[in-house]
């Protein structure tokens, strides 16, 4: 049987880390940033790690 493909739109969506955790980045941050807080953009430049519900669809998309 042929090897799994890494799907390459999930590739440049998330990130792994050393550690193995799958990292993402956060809405809201692309656009109509003047109405929106400071403080609410700095934090959404973040990535964050995905949820628990998610993570074994994830793992199986980039061929973990």
């Amino acid at each position: 049987m042929p090897k799994m493909k890494t799907d390459r739109g999930a590739a440049a969506r998330f990130k792994v880390t050393g550690s193995g955790k799958i990292l993402r980045r956060q809405a809201n941050r692309k656009h109509l940033l003047e109405k929106k807080p400071t403080r609410r953009t700095r934090r959404l430049g973040h990535d964050v790690e995905i949820s628990a519900g998610d993570r074994r669809q994830v793992r199986r998309l980039l061929g973990i």
